[in-house]
């Protein structure tokens, strides 16, 4: 349970009860947290998308975090922090099939042959993108426009820049859409955006493994086999942790994305045997 702003007293959303074991755990410094659920653990992808998607019986806190921000909905990514400044395991159980040895999320996860863990997707998002040369060299630019997207309480989950400085994307909620083109069009109008643009039928795909960290050639496998499938991708981003490669394409195209790129990293395979 928690409160409002007002202090009313309400729950505390999605997972708040795992999010409230976890800190139970890590306050009482438990030997392991356990999550019980309605699935066998972290899985390497959505299995009503790809049928032979494995459980991942070893995942560090980092990936499960980078999988739970990209879609997954097995673990909250606020559940792993107070878990993981303790170090304390968090066992992922599921509560029709107990005796499932179900996942395990630790500092340090066993690492097999694959350098990819897992890959998801989100739905319900919509591409922003912002032009103009205007950009190109002039301070302020970014500072004006995520001011604008703050006041007006949108939330940019992905973010690239051409290396010109004259085109910036956005990834945001369908939900924040209306109020972040609104934003971005007073921003236009101070004279840093010539062309505000956006598409609703976009999905954002996301190949997670701490794994790809100086491991090459990870990058140019995910979109030879994208580009043999004919799937275009239309914006890439990717973190200095390099733990996750996240990229964005039309919805149409998503699951076959899935499915190709479970397929070229053998997710389906247990390599422990």
């Amino acid at each position: 349970m928690g409160c409002t702003g007002d202090g009313i007293v309400t729950t505390l959303g999605r997972s708040g009860s795992d999010y409230s074991a976890a800190i139970v755990g890590a306050g009482i410094d438990a030997d392991e947290i356990w999550i019980w659920t309605d699935v066998d653990g972290i899985m390497t992808s959505d299995p009503r998308i790809i049928n032979d998607a494995r459980v991942i019986p070893e995942i560090s806190y980092l990936e499960a975090m980078e999988l739970s921000y990209f879609g997954a909905e097995v673990l909250h990514p606020r559940t792993i922090e107070p878990a993981m400044q303790k170090g304390i395991p968090v066992r992922v159980k599921n509560t029709f099939n107990p005796s499932a040895k179900g996942s395990c999320v630790l500092a340090q996860a066993h690492r097999d042959s694959r350098v990819v863990k897992a890959i998801t997707f989100i739905d319900k998002v919509s591409l922003v993108n912002l032009a103009g040369a205007q950009m190109f060299g002039r301070p302020g630019v970014a500072r004006a426009i995520f001011t604008s997207l703050a006041e007006s309480g949108v939330n940019v989950m992905m973010i690239s820049q051409g290396s010109s400085e004259a085109n910036i994307s956005l990834i945001v909620d369908d939900d924040h859409l209306n109020a972040a083109v609104t934003a971005m069009n007073k921003v236009q109008l101070g004279g840093y955006i010539r062309e505000v643009t956006f598409d609703k039928e976009v999905c954002v795909v996301a190949v997670v493994g701490v794994g790809m960290a100086g491991a090459p050639g990870i990058a140019g496998r995910i979109f030879t086999a994208l580009g043999k499938a004919e799937v275009n991708v239309m914006m890439i981003s990717q973190g200095s942790s390099e733990a996750n490669v996240s990229f964005v394409v039309a919805h149409e195209d998503g699951r076959k994305a899935l499915r190709v790129l479970h397929d070229e990293f053998r997710l389906s395979e247990d390599l422990s045997e």
